[in-house]
């Protein structure tokens, strides 16, 4: 019966790129002229997830803005970040994701139709990855922060996995303090996902007044993300009492960076953070997330589900393979356990890692041709 389980995951694969074909084809080729060919490779000396030492990155085809566009000002210096008329993106660079994160940059720049109107801001605790930014993506409008994990190693509480824990997983947590003050609005993206729709369309969301925006999940068991002690003390419960809370995934998300600014969120997050390290014990499970629901679940301007797929990794222990969620698709998230890299260098891909796939860049010129 393997044969039949088999068959069933790539019938669910070719369905999915059937939902997915208006969005992969949201504007004709001529509107956004892009090369078709790679224009060579880039080698970095670490250790990938999913790969092996000193495996080259391709470099990405090259991209154009489509002509009603309009004309941008430089080649992705800090002396352009202030122009109003781009969107900004910010994503985290380390070694153990870097594949991931170089398909999340080539899916965005691949769908939307004004690429050079994109500015990423890469958040790094090891400098030197922009480089590699840099030759891979030779056309990217983009600058590197640098954040200190000591900022938060005092804070971070163990959790179900270890990748959680990481100091690089709550630079999230400063984008306010670390982007430039001209930056009034960011998208947040994780590492693990990929774009099929044009990002300026997540960009246009109106928050309605909120600070934060992000596809919501009511129907999810909300009380599961906190302990009893928690539940237990009515200083910590009364924390929601006259909101609705609603999970929300915090790898997509839309901010108001001046709102935040303003209201000084980075030091509510980091409070919760003190109370949870704080005798006499935990009061809520999963890294970085509770704190962003406490602080803001109730209160979210709640975006399209379509923007976040959410869960294709499997859960945060076996990483098992997922379907997707009924609906449209504008992204593809690979949250929980399970990498699409990963099971594709070990030879054992999900059904839907096929769809992560066209956006790798890891491999020298020619392997996208092997696959």
């Amino acid at each position: 019966m393997l044969w039949v389980a088999r068959l069933s995951g790539f019938l669910s694969a070719a369905m999915a790129m059937v939902v997915l074909s208006p969005s992969l084809q949201s504007f004709p080729p001529a509107e956004a002229i892009r090369s078709s060919q790679f224009d060579g490779s880039v080698r970095f000396p670490g250790q990938i997830a999913g790969g092996t030492r000193g495996t080259a990155f391709r470099r990405a085809p090259s991209f154009r803005n489509a002509a009603d566009c309009g004309a941008t000002a430089g080649n992705g210096t800090a002396a352009n970040v202030c122009d109003p008329s781009l969107v900004h993106i910010a994503i985290t660079l380390d070694e153990e994701y870097l594949r991931g994160s170089v398909a999340a940059v080539h899916s965005v720049v691949q769908h939307a139709r004004c690429p050079e109107s994109v500015f990423f801001h890469f958040l790094v605790s090891d400098p030197g990855l922009g480089d590699l930014v840099r030759a891979v993506f030779p056309q990217l409008r983009f600058e590197v922060y640098y954040f200190d994990p000591e900022r938060v190693r005092g804070l971070i509480s163990t959790s179900v996995r270890q990748a959680l824990e990481q100091p690089l997983n709550y630079a999230r947590n400063y984008l306010a303090d670390l982007l430039e003050p001209c930056v009034r609005r960011v998208i947040y993206l994780d590492s693990d996902l990929v774009l099929v729709d044009d990002v300026a369309k997540l960009w246009r969301t109106d928050l309605d007044g909120r600070t934060v925006g992000a596809p919501e999940y009511c129907h999810a068991n909300f009380s599961k993300y906190f302990t009893g002690r928690f539940w237990s003390d009515q200083r910590f419960a009364g924390t929601f009492v006259g909101r609705r809370p609603c999970y929300f995934n915090t790898g997509v998300m839309v901010l108001d960076l001046e709102r935040w600014r303003q209201a000084g969120y980075t030091q509510r997050i980091e409070r919760w953070m003190e109370i949870q390290k704080s005798p006499p014990g935990r009061i809520y499970e999963l890294g970085s997330l509770p704190p962003f629901l406490l602080v803001f679940a109730g209160h979210v301007a709640p975006i399209e589900h379509r923007w976040n797929q959410h869960g294709l990794g499997g859960d945060n222990v076996l990483g098992s393979c997922r379907d997707l969620h009924p609906g449209p698709v504008s992204l593809l998230h690979w949250s929980g356990s399970g990498k699409p890299w990963a099971r594709l260098g070990a030879g054992r891909p999900c059904p839907l890692d096929a769809l992560w796939a066209p956006f790798d860049l890891y491999g020298p010129a020619g392997a996208e041709e092997s696959r």
